[in-house]
């Protein structure tokens, strides 16, 4: 009988070695080092006959042989710096992450993925990564206005797709040949995903709205702040009836910003939340002060999910194909290691899906 706590001190099995290989196969070692590496100097049988010991064996070539070798690591990174609390509830990035795993997992590309504290972080993980020869490639999400990570790739020379567009990507327009170094990226138009939305909100009438925004910093973050004011100038709405404010998108900010928009001597009629979680919370505290969604408050999310679906009332949302965005994204990865041009992708538009926590305004 095993004692207790025995199993848990065992040693983990031996990873079986090329010597192992040679001796099953009843070769030498540099016969299997020639097989397995694809090099004249051995037969085909010989070939077969290493490779077949080799796959009944487990064996598999160890990242460092790999990097050594000059040969691909068969890995993607993908690094997120956000504080690590939002991103508990938050459905977006787990959507992502799935569309790019399903695209990776089907070329046997396995995904490195880490969560650090801030970009310096972000940015000395790429080089160790690269250094080590860790990753083939690398996905770089969340953009900055003011971004480091596009020159120190390309320095590095670490083939990179960034997900969203840059802080220079115009809006319904293709990203600067000079902004940023050459790097092939995958966006949404932001600009025009919110003048969907002001558009349904002015369509009801609304001529106070408030948008509760993500990050400051985030090149998409200001691209919708951005958009909002020019669509509301284009409706002759001015900063004190059109107003965004920013925040870290958790649950916690977003109700403390819904709070101190109420707070307001003319408070908002509508508030659009950049995502699902602060929208959410936002219709928790409406319900806390006796607001009523959507007779006195209108309430948009940027990213429609299951809790914007399950809430009462159900939340009217930006909806898209958010794992489709992660499978482009990994799929213009995979072009790029294949050496295939430097693109910019742009995704499927969002569109706006109507539900009851949407309405007119309250008269007067």
């Amino acid at each position: 009988m095993t004692a207790p706590g025995e199993a848990a001190r065992r040693k983990p099995a031996r990873r079986p070695t090329i010597k192992d290989i040679a001796r099953r196969a009843g070769v030498s070692e540099s016969a299997v080092s020639f097989a397995l590496n694809d090099r004249p100097g051995v037969s085909q049988d010989t070939r077969a006959r290493v490779r077949r010991v080799a796959e009944e064996l487990g064996w598999q070539a160890s990242s460092a042989a790999r990097a050594l070798s000059g040969e691909r690591a068969g890995c993607a990174g993908l690094v997120l710096a956000r504080p690590a609390q939002t991103l508990g509830v938050e459905s977006f990035f787990l959507q992502l992450v799935s569309g790019i795993q399903e695209v990776l997992s089907a070329r046997k590309i396995a995904l490195l993925f880490q969560v650090v504290e801030d970009l310096d972080t972000e940015c000395a993980l790429y080089r160790r990564w690269w250094a080590e020869g860790r990753v083939d490639g690398v996905l770089v999400v969340d953009p900055r206005t003011e971004d480091p990570r596009p020159g120190l790739l390309a320095s590095l020379g670490l083939p990179a797709v960034v997900v969203g567009g840059l802080a220079t990507h115009p809006p319904g327009g293709p990203q600067p040949a000079a902004a940023h170094p050459p790097l092939s990226t995958v966006w949404a138009d932001d600009a025009k995903a919110m003048a969907r939305v002001l558009d349904h909100l002015y369509g009801l009438g609304h001529r106070r709205i408030a948008h509760v925004a993500g990050m400051p910093g985030l090149a998409h973050t200001e691209r919708r702040i951005r958009s909002l004011r020019t669509e509301a100038d284009l409706r002759g709405l001015d900063e004190r009836q059109v107003r965004s404010v920013t925040t870290d998108y958790s649950d916690a900010e977003g109700a403390e910003a819904t709070r101190r928009i109420l707070d307001a001597a003319e408070p908002p009629t509508a508030i659009i939340y950049d995502n699902d979680v602060m929208a959410v919370a936002g219709a928790s505290v409406a319900a806390g002060r006796g607001i009523p969604v959507p007779a006195r408050l209108s309430i948009v999310a940027w990213d429609d999910s299951a809790l914007c679906r399950v809430t009462h009332p159900r939340l009217t949302a930006l909806v898209r194909d958010t794992p489709g965005f992660g499978r482009l994204a990994a799929q213009e990865l995979l072009a790029v290691l294949d050496g295939g041009p430097l693109r910019t992708v742009e995704g499927e538009l969002p569109h706006l899906e109507a539900r009851e926590s949407t309405g007119a305004p309250p008269a007067g």
